[in-house]
């Protein structure tokens, strides 16, 4: 009997248990093919870039690891990309920071880069079927310090506001390109190591930043804004709080970027999903997996992310809510890590999709809550892993552990012959 012959006859005995709790498998496929991932470019990396090759990672973030094979140019970081892309099922996007533009020498400031610098990205995003979203770069520069956007200085704080404007104009001319808007996502670090005399000064700054940012109207981007708890050396404040872009977010209605390392541990993100979505128009996820702090951990299929697909899938809101990923790993190898991440985060969308909803929703409103937990209790052991192979036999991607031989052989004849 052959692989696949085993496959689909799994398929076949999980699909029948799942109609008995009123679940359609196949339409839970279908769903699970149509979200697209947006791929960090940075995980290839280790968010180096191309603008300034060896310098050092400022901003309040690091990444650890010195595994061997990293991507060292354009090439090489594309060609990675296509590879773990060949492992994960479905179509997918690609998220790019600022600085990983087709520069090709030239030294170009970040308030100077222009769309004809990421032209060849939109080429070959077509050529892939790799639609692209962005991201702005306020770190690892001669002009970030601890402030960005809520600088005082006017000279730094307009040089990063120019900065910020042409990210937008590339991200329109990216999503004009492709059909579809590309997501522009906008991060800074800004804080302070110590509790600044006025919170509210830097806050305030900001928010004039950002309404000089978000002046000019766009058809072909969509802004984003993101928060997060704290940076490396910036512990006891951080200007563009969850508070402070919930506020300007649900105020602008620009769409809020939940990473879900940016907050407290025991907060849960899966609960500001259904608040988000009544007050702002879109979700951006950033899904990482934070172990202690914000150390982007490859994700895995955990609870916390299991808990985020199922609410967004409970709040019927797929189509309101773009799902990107953001880890960074150096010590393991990289094309693996963006492999298992990806499918990781998969699985979890394909299990919230084959939740019993209906039923579960059933015995809720009859006030039947023993029955309502023991069947959330008992759809955690369906065969939603037969499904999954399926899934990915459909998409045409290997099944099971079957991609690990095929990294290795790529870190044998590729990666591991980077110097």
């Amino acid at each position: 009997m052959t692989k696949e012959t085993v496959i689909k006859q799994a398929f076949e005995i999980a699909a029948e248990r799942y109609a008995a709790v009123g679940v359609d498998v196949n339409k839970a496929m279908e769903q699970l093919g149509k979200l697209s991932l947006s791929l960090h470019c940075w995980q290839a990396d280790d968010v180096t870039g191309f603008e300034n090759q060896g310098g050092s990672l400022t901003g309040g973030i690091q990444v650890t690891g010195n595994y061997p094979g990293r991507a060292r140019t354009i090439e090489e970081l594309r060609q990675d990309i296509l590879k773990a892309k060949s492992f994960i099922p479905g179509t997918h996007r690609l998220s790019l920071h600022e600085t990983y533009g087709d520069f090709q020498g030239e030294r170009v400031d970040r308030n100077e880069v222009e769309p004809r610098h990421f032209a060849s990205w939109m080429e070959w995003g077509k050529e892939h079927n790799m639609k692209l979203d962005f991201n702005s770069t306020s770190f690892s520069h001669p002009k970030s310090g601890n402030l960005t956007l809520a600088n005082p200085d006017k000279a730094i704080r307009d040089f990063w506001i120019e900065h910020t404007k042409r990210c937008r104009w590339i991200s329109n001319e990216m999503g004009k390109a492709q059909g579809d808007p590309a997501m522009m996502n906008l991060w800074i670090h800004d804080g302070s190591k110590e509790v600044p005399a006025s919170r509210l000064r830097y806050r305030q700054i900001l928010e004039q930043s950002l309404d000089e940012i978000f002046a000019t109207k766009y058809d072909w981007m969509k802004d984003c804004i993101e928060a997060k708890l704290f940076g490396i050396g910036l512990e006891s404040y951080t200007v563009g709080s969850y508070d402070f872009y919930l506020g300007y977010g649900a105020k602008k209605q620009k769409i809020v970027t939940l990473d879900t390392g940016h907050f407290h541990l025991t907060e849960s993100i899966a609960d500001k999903v259904s608040a988000l979505l009544l007050f702002t128009p879109e979700i951006m996820l950033h899904v990482s997996r934070p172990i202690r702090w914000d150390s982007d951990h490859v994700v895995i299929l955990n609870d916390d992310v299991m808990d985020l697909a199922r609410e967004i899938i409970r709040c019927d809101a797929l189509d309101r809510v773009h799902v990107g990923l953001d880890y960074f790993d150096a010590t393991i190898n990289r094309i693996g890590a963006y492999v298992v991440g990806s499918r990781a985060t998969q699985k979890a969308f394909l299990l919230a999709l084959l939740e019993p909803i209906q039923l579960l929703r059933q015995y809720e409103d009859e006030d039947k809550g023993f029955e309502r937990l023991a069947l959330q209790e008992e759809a955690k052991s369906l065969p939603w892993g037969a499904v999954w192979d399926m899934f990915c036999l459909q998409q045409g991607v290997p099944v099971g552990e079957s991609f690990i031989a095929e990294i290795e052989k790529y870190e044998a004849d590729v990666t591991s012959k980077r110097k």
